[in-house]
């Protein structure tokens, strides 16, 4: 592998479907800033999260890590939301009721 390749980025592939669910979070965080008076550039200097990369984050971009919509959803004070995804596990638990009524 010659060095150009080795530093070619590589991002997970979004479905359609699920760009729209990235891009409502960008219009959430959007709006939530706005909400609080926080324009891009205080939460530049809040996060130290480059200008570029937070405009991306603002539009759901799916190439910008995690990490980084973490820093922005702390610095709104919306970070234990993020524990909410997944706890209530409806289907999961469907799926394992009917495994333990099926056991004999």
């Amino acid at each position: 592998m010659n060095a150009i390749e080795s530093k070619t980025k590589r991002s997970a592939v979004v479905f359609p479907k699920h760009k729209k669910v990235l891009s409502i979070l960008g219009e959430n965080l959007t709006l939530a800033m706005k909400r609080r008076g926080i324009t891009q550039e205080v939460m530049h200097s809040r996060t130290g999260i480059s200008k570029p990369t937070l405009r991306k984050i603002l539009k759901g971009d799916p190439s910008v890590s995690l990490g980084h919509y973490v820093n922005v959803l702390a610095s709104l004070g919306l970070v234990d939301d993020l524990t909410k995804i997944a706890f209530d596990d409806e289907l999961g638990r469907k799926l394992q009721d009917i495994q333990l009524l099926n056991k004999k």
